[in-house]
């Protein structure tokens, strides 16, 4: 698939206004505005809980790897 240049633009734009008229188009691009934001928004949100999630393994991984420390065993002997 190749890249849309400035005539594909054009012949694109001209179809939406034939097929959908003049005073839909700016509520279309309004919606695929917001559409476009929300989907950036969720991608962000599910990228988020990810790492979160990653970082909450690795801090467990790290505990289970240092032994629990004896207190009785860092005291002086009698």
């Amino acid at each position: 698939m190749g890249n849309l240049g400035f005539p594909e633009l054009v012949v694109i734009l001209v179809i939406a206004l034939v097929i959908f008229g003049p005073n839909k188009l700016p509520e279309l691009g309004r919606g695929l505005g917001r559409g476009i934001r929300e989907f950036k928004k969720a991608t962000h949100d599910i990228t988020s809980e990810v790492a979160d999630a990653v970082r909450d393994l690795d801090r467990a991984a790290d505990r289970a790897a240092d032994p629990p420390r004896d207190p009785d065993r860092d005291k002086p002997g009698p």
